[in-house]
């Protein structure tokens, strides 16, 4: 996690250089600067920030700065003295939680923690899903974490997912379920929480359109019962890593796309076999050997299913939920 520590005064930045060596933190010098202007050119470049300082000043300074709690840094207060490091923003998704416990230890001091679900022992919702690598796409985590504090627990249904649940968590049918962890679209009312465990093979004509890419896509999704934010990475064959229509689809939707030389197309066995694909690329198919190699899955969700200028083969990668959270920051 890449920290910055500011101070304003003597003992603060002695605390500082402290904290500096312990937490491999950048010590910020702020003499003879404005504090508002270098805060906002810092503020990008930063995963957490502590402060030595009053929290009233840093409240005013950061304020203009917050956009969201999924990509706002971890925010410590300290006072110069180290004795209480107060984490003040972002405590889970930005870290400041376990920045504050990190920097309290290193001062000798304590920190002050105030998310329910850490004062009281339970599972933070947010981290949990994010190190399990799962997106929420239907509900709110402050709904649910209330929920989780009121009640002393939640009621999981796990879709096709095999694993074991944090002990606060109860597994539950369908219908009772606050949370359900699917790929797939439902009809119940409850929060939907998607692995991204769907990987696709593509194969394309030369000079593919993007938009060709989008509607083949949508089209499967649709076909499959599928949610889109589920779509892990794509795969094809190692001809196509210049071809435009397809990595602008990777790039507009923020997906990672590897390739694959037709000599390892063609260790994988049971595939749809093409003697006209094998002519022009050597490999005897790629949608579907593309998407067993990136999924490491031995058998296909969906076979190719083709389009005009698109083929497009789905793989599930296996899906195990532990009871494991950490803060993926650090």
């Amino acid at each position: 996690m890449k920290t910055a520590v500011l101070a304003l005064t003597r003992g603060g930045r002695k605390l500082a250089r402290h904290l500096s060596t312990a937490l491999k933190a950048e010590i910020i010098n702020l003499e003879g600067r404005n504090i508002k202007t270098a805060i906002r050119e810092l503020w990008p470049h930063y995963e957490g920030f502590i402060f030595i300082m009053a929290a009233g000043i840093v409240v005013r300074i950061i304020a203009p700065l917050l956009q969201d709690k999924k990509t706002d840094p971890g925010i410590v207060v300290m006072d110069e003295a180290g004795r209480y490091a107060i984490s003040l923003l972002a405590g889970h998704l930005g870290g400041a939680n376990e920045l504050a416990r990190a920097a309290a230890e290193a001062a000798d001091g304590q920190a002050v923690i105030t998310t329910s679900s850490d004062t009281l022992g339970l599972t933070p919702l947010d981290l949990w899903a994010g190190f399990q690598r799962l997106r929420l796409v239907k509900g709110s985590f402050i709904t649910l974490s209330a929920k989780l504090v009121n009640n002393g627990r939640l009621k999981v249904h796990l879709d096709n997912i095999r694993g074991e649940l944090p002990p606060d968590f109860e597994a539950a049918d369908c219908a009772q379920a606050d949370i359900i962890i699917s790929n797939r679209r439902q009809a119940a009312d409850a929060a939907i929480l998607c692995p991204r465990n769907i990987i696709l093979g593509i194969g394309c004509n030369r000079g593919v359109k993007v938009k060709d890419v989008e509607s083949a896509v949508d089209e499967i999704c649709r076909e499959l019962n599928l949610l889109r934010p589920a779509i892990d990475s794509l795969a094809s064959i190692d001809l196509k890593a210049d071809e435009e229509g397809l990595l602008d689809f990777a790039r507009q939707n923020e997906l990672p796309i590897n390739f694959y030389s037709a000599a390892r197309l063609n260790t994988v066995k049971g595939i749809q076999q093409s003697a006209t694909v094998y002519r022009y690329t050597g490999a005897y198919g790629v949608a579907e050997p593309a998407a067993i190699l990136e999924s490491t899955a031995d058998h296909l969700l969906c076979r190719k299913k083709k389009w005009r200028d698109v083929t497009i083969a789905v793989a599930e990668r296996p899906t195990i939920i532990t009871p494991e959270y950490k803060n993926t920051k650090n």
